[in-house]
């Protein structure tokens, strides 16, 4: 699973694999150790109406409506959007995406970062 943030903008990018193990129940976690601590990301499925984010203690977690995994796992459906409301006017938005095969691989991607992707559309 990668994560993408930017802004007020969280992406979250899954292979096939993580796609299936997040249908079947599974809650999916990523994990980065830096000196003295660690960051780490989690997606999982809830019974929300609509996909949530928190941040607290060097974690960032996502909750996605379980009703909505089995239409977006077994079709075309690429994207799921989300916007959740934060204090004042502001807004995080959420992306939950299929990750597709680069259409070209550079020299800067590690061989493996294709494996168990989505065959890319334009291909």
């Amino acid at each position: 699973m990668k994560l993408r943030i930017r802004g007020n903008s969280l992406r979250l990018r899954l292979k096939r694999g993580e796609v299936d193990r997040l249908a079947a129940g599974n809650k999916l976690v990523e994990e980065t150790e830096f000196p003295g601590s660690a960051f780490s990301y989690s997606l999982e499925l809830s019974d929300n109406e609509d996909m949530l984010a928190s941040f607290a203690n060097g974690r960032i977690e996502v909750s996605m409506p379980r009703e909505i995994i089995p239409e977006w796992a077994d079709t075309d459906l690429v994207t799921l959007y989300s916007e959740q409301e934060l204090p004042g006017e502001s807004k995080l938005e959420i992306l939950v995406e299929k990750d597709f095969s680069c259409l070209e691989p550079g020299h800067h991607r590690n061989c493996e970062d294709d494996q168990d992707t989505y065959p890319h559309p334009s291909a």
